[in-house]
Parts: C-alpha cells; structure tokens; sequence
C-alpha cells in the first residue's frame, strides 16, 4: 500500500499511543499517518531552496578536488581522489511515502543510492540516517525499515555498514551513500549539449498515485505499481555513465521531470523541447487527476519554476511538474544514428524499458511541453517562442 493517510500525528492518533495501537490488532499502524509529508514530495521547494543555498560562492572553501558541488544542482558531490578516479558522495532521506516499514526501508534505500548511479558511479557503501518518535510508534518498526534498506543494498551490492538515529516527531529515513566512478566517465547537469534526445527510465505519477491513496482513492493494482516502481534501481547508470555518447544524466525526483530537465538546462546553457505524448506515465492517471488527487508538491514545484517554461495545458502541468520518489533516470544522449542505436541495444540487452521523451536544442533555458510548436529552421531547430536570451532564476 502507498500513502493511507494525510494527517499530522498530532491531529489523527485520537489520543492513543503506539502502544494502545499495537494492542488493539485490527488497528494496524500506518507510517504515513505519522508524517506530514511523503517521500520527496518533502522536499523544499526549489525557490525556497535559492534563498538558503549562498548565492556567493567566493566565501566557500577551495579545494581542487572538489569537481562537483552544489553550483549546478547536481544529484551528488564529487572529489577527485587521483588521476583516474573520483569518490561520489550523496545523502537523501524524507518521511514515509508507504505504510509498510519495510516497503519503506526499500523505497528511501533505492532514492538514495539512485544519486550514485545518476551520476554514471557505482556505490560502495552506505550509512543509515534514522529518525524515529520513539514514544509514538514500536521500535520494532524502525528494524524493519533497516531490513528494506539493508535488502535493497544487497541488490546494489553493497553494505549498509552503520549510520546515525535520533528521536524525531514524526519518522524519517535515508541514507548516505559513497560511490567511486572513473573520472572520465562523470555525468553532470552541465555537460548536457544541444542536438541531443532526452531519454526516460521509469514513468511519471507516483505523486498522483500518493495523494490518491491519502484520499481513499487507489487501486490495489495501482499502488502495486507504483511501489515496483520507488523500488527499482537504477543501476543502469553506471553502465551509461561509461558510454560517450550519453552527454548527461539525473534521476526525476521531488522536483518533477520539469524541474530536473531545468536544471539541466541551465548548467548546460541549453533549451529543451519535450514530446509529450511519448512521455510514460503509470496507468489510470486520469482517472485520480479528475477527482483531484494533485499533491501539494505540484503547485509548489510549477510556483518555482513555471517562469521558465513555456505553453502548457494543466494536464501536462499535473504530470510534468509531479513530485516523483525514486524515480528514473533522464539520459541526455547524442543525436548520432550509431550513438542512438548503441544506446537503445545497451538498455534492451539489460532489459530496462526506455522512452523517448524530447530534445535538447540552442538557446534559451525555457523548457517547451507544447506539442504544437512551430520551429525556427534557420535558427537549428529552436522553437521561435524560446528564440530568446537566457533566463536566469532570480
């Protein structure tokens, strides 16, 4: 089961303890009841998140071997530890998306260690980050929430070798995750290139999917599918991180295919143009929009960054700017037909499904979802409605 209920633990135990609910066995604990967000749907917004991070960077400590900070928003920092090779390190955890401590265990594993992969590395080793309300909810739960993670990190092949735990209000958990890449292989937001196609690993809707479950509203079927798909790995990338042609990658989290691709866009000082129709959704998504099943997360994505993009219908905007939870990969590979065809039989061969999704073209960072577009042929493709200068995030 994904999200049963909404409500803050403070408003929705009706003044039982966890205790008085593990009494009582036709009340079984759900996690989400105890949380008032999901997922990364918990993440701030990416405007709030401009106004902490320093817009400054002079005053930041210079290290040579740092390649990858927090300039480009990228899924995880880098350090050069020789010549050849670079260690990745990562950290992400949110509160319960699921019910199942367990299920949530290996939703949070597999969003972490995705960081790794987005990155074109391979993890080593993992750290637990655990919050838990002690008094509100068995402790016992929080061990199964270790044995998701700890399964989840023998599917990636590595240990889950410690961490560190508190008492928390509501639980949270995650991991921090290192990994090693050869540095010629690194994949980040600025590398991207005009004249490129975008690629997805994994539909979009989990979001959609959650906040149907908080309202009552999912199908059995549905919530079974979107749990496959928070518990995929993207190992793929490590593998993609090695071939040439793929020029960028990131995962789709909790700021939605939209926010990702924009990030990617401005590192790189490109446009994109995303075919919508190609975009893979999970089934019956409709079917929750129409009765209005659209997390919070949405509206305070599209409030971030809805300057940039440009003709869209609220359909597109409910699944283009939804908050995923371990979500896939978008891969930025060259427009070269053996590029394409290499790719396509790599990601066949290893038996992970593919959508093509849209195209990185010149100019401006606006990112068009508008099926009807006209394009600019003197200008290489750019559509004439983002024939404009940069725009910068304010």
């Amino acid at each position: 089961m994904i999200i049963a209920d909404n409500k803050h633990p403070g408003d929705n135990i009706t003044g039982k303890t966890a205790t008085d609910e593990t009494q009582d066995s036709s009340t079984p604990i759900r996690l989400t009841a105890f949380s008032h967000g999901a997922g990364c749907g918990c993440k701030i917004s990416p405007a709030v998140l401009d106004a902490i991070l320093p817009k400054d960077q002079k005053t930041a400590l210079k290290d040579a071997r740092l390649l990858v900070g927090n300039h480009q928003r990228d899924d995880a920092a880098v350090w050069q530890i020789d010549e050849s090779q670079s260690l990745i390190a990562t950290t992400d955890f949110f509160m319960p998306i699921v019910d199942d401590p367990f299920d949530f265990g290996r939703v949070a594993a597999a969003n972490a260690i995705s960081d790794v992969y987005a990155m074109g590395g391979r993890p080593v080793l993992a750290l637990a980050i655990l919050g838990w309300p002690v008094k509100l909810l068995p402790i016992e739960l929080a061990g199964k929430v270790l044995d998701g993670a700890r399964e989840v990190c023998r599917e990636a092949g590595i240990t889950l070798a410690g961490g560190h735990s508190i008492d928390t209000p509501e639980p949270i958990f995650g991991l921090a995750v290192n990994g090693l890449i050869q540095t010629r292989h690194l994949k980040m937001n600025q590398t991207a290139e005009p004249d490129c196609r975008l690629y997805l690993t994994k539909p979009l809707g989990v979001g959609i999917l959650s906040t149907a479950q908080k309202k009552g509203l999912v199908r059995p079927q549905d919530s079974a599918a979107a749990l496959r798909n928070m518990t995929s790995l993207n190992k793929i990338g490590a593998l993609l991180g090695e071939m040439e042609a793929v020029r960028a990658m990131t995962d789709v989290t909790g700021f939605g295919l939209l926010g990702h691709l924009k990030e990617v866009c401005q590192a790189s000082n490109i446009n994109a143009v995303i075919e919508f129709e190609n975009v893979p959704v999970l089934d019956n998504l409709d079917f929750y929009l129409e009765q209005g099943a659209v997390p919070g997360g949405t509206k305070r994505n599209w409030d971030s960054y809805g300057r940039f993009i440009g003709n869209i219908t609220e359909r597109q905007k409910q699944i283009l700017a939804d908050p995923q939870t371990s979500g896939g990969l978008l891969v930025v590979v060259r427009n070269k037909r053996e590029d394409i065809a290499l790719f396509e039989e790599l990601l066949s061969r290893e038996g992970i499904n593919i959508w093509p999704v849209g195209r990185t073209v010149f100019r401006s960072q606006a990112v068009s979802v508008n099926p009807d577009i006209k394009l600019d042929q003197e200008n290489a493709g750019v559509p004439t409605a983002f024939n404009q200068p940069y725009i910068r995030i304010e």
